[in-house]
């Protein structure tokens, strides 16, 4: 068993990135994620709330590797908590633990270490994906402000247009 642990600040608030967090797939950075199912979400008795996801992946295997299963043999269970900086609101804690098992195969700790840094590199490809999100989901507000702004009329305005 190899346990793999990361830590990061993102410079955004925490209501920001957890809704990034939520939205992060499909994105550019990680085209191997084509689907995330929701298997359990619920807030437990201290108010945190804890989301069980599944993520679904395409590689680009040849098919011969395909069609061998390997979920008897590996397992990579990962967890991610995102925590307000003590600090600083307009900051964000993201901690992220993996734990990689590899059973029933000769050089298994070579290969979770293997998987570590596979893991390690994927993590940074993560976080450029969740600021992907949050510059996408800024100019959405910014587009939809805009729109609103334009939509609002001061009542002599809205007179003026009536009349013609």
């Amino acid at each position: 068993m190899k346990i793999w642990t990361s830590e990061h600040v993102f410079d955004h608030p925490w209501e920001t990135v957890t809704t990034a967090a939520m939205q992060k797939y499909p994105n550019p950075m990680n085209p191997s994620v084509v689907g995330v199912d929701v298997l359990d979400r619920h807030i437990d008795p201290s108010g945190k709330l804890h989301s069980h996801r599944l993520l679904s992946t395409e590689w680009g295997l040849p098919s011969i590797v395909k069609s061998i299963s390997f979920t008897n043999m590996v397992s990579v269970d990962e967890r991610l908590t995102y925590k307000p900086h003590p600090q600083d609101p307009e900051k964000t804690i993201l901690t992220q633990e993996a734990i990689i098992t590899v059973k029933g195969v000769s050089l298994g700790s070579y290969l979770e270490g293997l998987m570590a840094s596979t893991i390690s590199s994927n993590a940074n490809k993560g976080r450029e994906a969740m600021e992907w999100v949050i510059h996408k989901l800024n100019a959405e507000i910014e587009e939809l402000t805009a729109s609103a702004r334009g939509s609002i009329r001061t009542p002599m305005a809205a007179a003026a247009f009536v009349e013609k």
